[in-house]
């Protein structure tokens, strides 16, 4: 079980998924995409008719069915998302998904759920410490974890980096995405401004290897204290 936890926060287009999975290559560890939870119940909302983000709120038997059905692998060189057995991967990063993960998100019954899940699946990874990245990851679902991270970059950049990850969405789309996102989460989490003992790291001005090394800093003069103390 893990006993050395990473947390990373940022908003959409921050690179915290890219960037998270790099670092825990690097250093062996292992690597929770919190976000995909949310976008795998975003799926199964899709794929089940009659399920809606106010059912999930009114009928908790429809998150368990979830949790007995959600699987993600926390080894960063063997990334899936499987639900039941099929593999969701791919299908969770589809547009259509993404437009639909704030209504799930805004559940306050789905955001407790989601808490105990993701704290459960970080425990139980096998690897010496794991990255886990996400929204509220640093505030309140691993508030204590060794080394707290707040990974963001100015909205232009942002965009263009969605921009490249989903090309097949209009510009438009693609900005309304974001803002959204923001918007919504701005309402749950200061995602923008990093909280006392979060350590800030802008990748603005840096590129992936630049920000991959920066993050990388961090959590090393963090585990050099954690071992020395």
């Amino acid at each position: 079980m893990s006993n050395f936890f990473v947390a990373i926060d940022g908003p959409a287009g921050s690179g915290k998924s890219s960037v998270s999975k790099a670092v825990a290559r690097l250093l062996g560890f292992g690597y929770l995409d919190t976000g995909a939870a949310y976008r795998a119940l975003a799926w199964m909302v899709q794929n089940n008719d009659g399920l809606t983000p106010e059912v999930l709120a009114s009928d908790p038997s429809q998150l368990k069915t979830f949790e007995a059905n959600y699987r993600i692998n926390t080894d960063a060189e063997n990334y899936s998302v499987m639900f039941g057995s099929e593999n969701i991967t791919d299908a969770i990063r589809e547009p259509k998904i993404a437009e639909a993960v704030s209504l799930v998100a805004r559940v306050p019954q789905v955001r407790e759920f989601m808490l105990q899940l993701t704290r459960s699946l970080a425990r139980d990874c096998q690897k010496p410490g794991i990255i886990v990245e996400g929204r509220d990851i640093t505030t309140v679902v691993l508030a204590d974890a060794q080394v707290r991270i707040l990974l963001t970059a100015a909205e232009t950049v942002r965009l263009k980096r969605r921009s490249n990850e989903l090309g097949q969405i209009s510009a438009d789309a693609m900005a309304r995405q974001i803002s959204e996102r923001d918007a919504s989460d701005a309402k749950v989490v200061d995602f923008m401004t990093p909280a006392f003992g979060v350590v800030l790291v802008d990748s603005s001005d840096l590129n992936f290897d630049q920000t991959v090394s920066a993050v990388l800093e961090v959590i090393e003069q963090q585990f050099k204290r954690e071992t020395n103390d």
